[in-house]
Order: C-alpha cells, then sequence, then structure tokens
C-alpha cells in the first residue's frame, strides 16, 4: 500500500507538472482500486474517452476555444470584397459553434479576433503584431500586398495565415496555403479563351490594364507568356496605381492601339469606372476580368447598368453564390439562419462564399488536429499538409495541401454574368491552362549516303 501512495503521488506531480496537456478524468466513482493488484479497474470502459490535448498558443483547452485572427480591409479601397469576406469567416465561426452542425468535436468553439488593416501593408504589419500572441492560426490575411510584409514574422511565429488572394507568391510560401488556382492560370486560361473565341492567334490583338502590385504583376506575368506561347501580339500594357479614380488615358491608349481583348487584373474599384470610361468612349473590347476584378453588387449598380458589362467576361476558378453543385444547399442554409445575427449587412456575395470555403479547409484541419491531440501551431501546420482531395462538401475542385510549393489548383474556368437572373452562364468550363510554347520545327533529315559509301 505504501508502494501504491508513492506511485499516486508521482502521478499527481506529473499531472500538474504538464501544463500544455489536458486530460479528461473518470470521476472517483467510475473507478475501483484493488490492494491485491494495484491496478484500477474502470467501471466506464466501454465509455468513449476525450483525447489527451497538447495545446499551445490560441486555445483554451479548459473552455474548449480555439481563437483565430482575421486581418481584413474593412475600410480601405477593397473594402467592397473585405467586408463580405469578414461576413464569410462570421458565419463559417457562427455555424461551426452551433453543436448541432456537429462540423467540430463536442463543445468546442471558434472565437475570431479580428482587426481592419484597410489594405495598408503597414498597418498589416502592426495588425498583426497585435493579435500574433492571441490566436492558433489567422484565418484571414486580406490582400497580396498586405500579407507579403507578414511573411517572415509568419515564419518567425510558425504561424499559417490563409490569404485572400490568389497571387502564385502565396503557393510559394509554407505559411500561406492558398484555396485555388493563381491568377497566373486564370490569365493563361483567359488567352486560351481569347484565342479560341476569336478563331485564331492571328485574329487576336491583346491589351491587359493591371495593378502596380503583387497580384497585377500575377496577371500580366500569365497573360504575356500565354500571349508568347500562342503567338499573339500584345498591343497595348497599361499599369495602374492603387486608389487611381481616372482612367480615361489608359482606356484611350487601348482603343487607339485597337486592343479587342483586355485582360484586367484590377480591383473591382477599378474595373467598373474603367467599363463605365470605355462605355463611354463608345470602346467595347471583349473584357476578361481575374476573380478578384469583380464584385456581386455589380449586378445591382446604380451607376453601372448592365449594357456596361455586355462584353465582360470572368475567369475563376471558384464557385459562384447558388450555383448547384453539392454543398451549395448546406451553405445557403447556413447564411439564412445565422447571417441577421452578423454584424455586417447581409446579402448574397460571392466573397462571402469564397471566405466560407476558406474557412472550412480551417475547420478540416482543426478536425485533424483535435483527433491528433495537438493543437499546437505546429501540430495544425502538420494536419493541413495532410488534406489532398477535399472539397468543402462540393463546393470547390480538390485540394491538394500536401505537396509544395502548393499547386492547390489550377483549373479555371471562363463565365458571362447574367443580370436577369443575377447569376452566371458558363460559357467555357474548368479546364487547365493549355497554352504551350509552339514546337520547333523538326530538323531535317540527314541526306542518304551513296550507296557503297562506309559511315
Amino acid at each position: 500500500m505504501k508502494n501504491l501512495f508513492y506511485v499516486a503521488l508521482a502521478a499527481a506531480f506529473l499531472s500538474t507538472a504538464c501544463g500544455e496537456t489536458a486530460k479528461t478524468t473518470d470521476s472517483a466513482a467510475d473507478k475501483t482500486a484493488t490492494a491485491e493488484t494495484g491496478k484500477t479497474a474502470d467501471k466506464a470502459a466501454d465509455k468513449p474517452k476525450a483525447p489527451m490535448i497538447k495545446a499551445g498558443v490560441g486555445v483554451d483547452v479548459a473552455k474548449k476555444t480555439i481563437f483565430v485572427g482575421t486581418l481584413n480591409d474593412e475600410s480601405g479601397p477593397a473594402a467592397v470584397i473585405g467586408k463580405p469576406f469578414a461576413v464569410g469567416k462570421r458565419l463559417m465561426a457562427a455555424q461551426a459553434n452551433d453543436p448541432k452542425n456537429k462540423m467540430l468535436p463536442a463543445g468546442w468553439k471558434i472565437e475570431l479576433v479580428e482587426r481592419d488593416h484597410g489594405y495598408n501593408p503597414g498597418k498589416s504589419q502592426q495588425e498583426f503584431a497585435a493579435i500574433k500572441d492571441k490566436v492558433l492560426f489567422v484565418g484571414t490575411s486580406f490582400g497580396t500586398p498586405p500579407t507579403m510584409p507578414l511573411r517572415p514574422f509568419l515564419k518567425k511565429e510558425n504561424i499559417i495565415a490563409f490569404p485572400a488572394s490568389l497571387s502564385s507568391q502565396m503557393a510559394e510560401f509554407e505559411q500561406t496555403p492558398p484555396i485555388g488556382a493563381p491568377y497566373t492560370a486564370e490569365a493563361q486560361r483567359a488567352m486560351d479563351w481569347a484565342v479560341s473565341k476569336a478563331g485564331g492567334a492571328d485574329k487576336v490583338k491583346a491589351g491587359i490594364i493591371y495593378d502596380q502590385n503583387d497580384y497585377g504583376k500575377d496577371g500580366h506575368s500569365g497573360w504575356t507568356k500565354a500571349a508568347a506561347a500562342h503567338g499573339v501580339t500584345i498591343v497595348a500594357t497599361k499599369a495602374i496605381k492603387p486608389g487611381q479614380k481616372d482612367f480615361t488615358a489608359e482606356v484611350a491608349a487601348l482603343k487607339a492601339a485597337g486592343a479587342n481583348y483586355v485582360l484586367l487584373t484590377v480591383l473591382p474599384s477599378a474595373s467598373g469606372v474603367i467599363l463605365g470610361t470605355a462605355a463611354k468612349m463608345q470602346y467595347g473590347p471583349t473584357w476578361i476580368g481575374n476573380t478578384a476584378s469583380w464584385v456581386d453588387p455589380f449586378f445591382k449598380h446604380p451607376k453601372l447598368p448592365a449594357p456596361v458589362f455586355a462584353n465582360f467576361y470572368w475567369v475563376t476558378g471558384l464557385p459562384f453564390w447558388g450555383e448547384k453543385v453539392p454543398g451549395m444547399d448546406k451553405f445557403l442554409a447556413g447564411f439564412a439562419a445565422y447571417s441577421k445575427s452578423l454584424s455586417t449587412p447581409q446579402r448574397p456575395d460571392f466573397y462571402v462564399l469564397t471566405s466560407y470555403i476558406q474557412g472550412l479547409v480551417a475547420v478540416e484541419a482543426l478536425n485533424r488536429s483535435i483527433k491528433a491531440g495537438d493543437l499546437t501551431r505546429e501540430g495544425f501546420y502538420k494536419q493541413l499538409r495532410t488534406i489532398k482531395g477535399f472539397d468543402a462538401g462540393g463546393l470547390t475542385q480538390p485540394m491538394d495541401l500536401t505537396k509544395f510549393p502548393y499547386v492547390t489548383s489550377t483549373k479555371t474556368r471562363i463565365l458571362k454574368p447574367d443580370f436577369a437572373k443575377t447569376t452566371w452562364t458558363v460559357v467555357a468550363d474548368y479546364a487547365e491552362p493549355g497554352a504551350k510554347p509552339a514546337a520547333a520545327p523538326p530538323a531535317a533529315a540527314p541526306a542518304a549516303a551513296p550507296k557503297g559509301a562506309t559511315k
């Protein structure tokens, strides 16, 4: 019995010392000890036990709460995207925290720690510094320019930040896993489609208007590479500044150059004005916008009537609101059930859906981490990297986060807005970028040696 006393005392000491590990214990009534064997018998052995959880920064195991950061733009030039993106994460958290949905193990919940950087890279760093010691991971790091400067700090803190960006540079950094095809792949796919629609590369006079940042450079890179591969001439290239309001000079240059297929790698605050300016100048090329060039409020914009978008097409690898795909009904039901309780005005919006899908990827990694008993940043990263073939319940193309650099997806498609029905028509289905450099002409065959000649 004396030995049993020392064993119990040592066990109590170890339990107190391991402060990072939460352990579920059975009540004394469920256990009996026998002096003969010195072993503990569990009367409730047939009941499932909660796993031992190793936890780190941003996790309160006692309260089963996981703190998730968001760095968003709700006041800057991309707020028209940032506000619905914020709603998407709030919706995901509300749905996950409702036990009836069984999105997280019993009792676990997510608490968002939200900050607004206004699309300012400097403020993004400040806000990250303010929350980094409070959260397990960053569920939204909005925008390419505000995310890029965070990379060394994310590495130092060993923290994942899910980017609200499809920049190819996100896929090149382990701490910023994307959820869809990069802007480069979108731009290449757009060029493939332009050549097909025009009836040949010789009928395409390509132009591009792009933001002077990493997002814009991504679109420019994909567009120019695909043009070279197809043998298409780019007749006009115009870079614009963040926050620019007047695009008369850029549109006039495109018109003068005769550009008939123009890629828009710009934010919605620019794309609407560009299209409106072109309409006033009676310039009507085929416009193709990257994912981030569109917002659903365009469907009912008071100053941009539907005819302004008559020649606009959208290249994206993500689903649109209400699309008939598996998982959409569950999302829409969640939106109807929880959106009224959220702090931002609600309406159907592509970016609410996109942010929600991104949140489901994080929830999948959290479930795996809890099951593995490791809710540290290292454990979350490890489980995130096991995700392969995940399609958010059918909402997206299957994702693969097991490879690095990340190749989440490369398939995109071409859509055209249907203003009468406030939805989209699929013009060209999902496909990989098909543009490849033209093969070199075969070398001339060597002349046959004369009969009887030695080789």
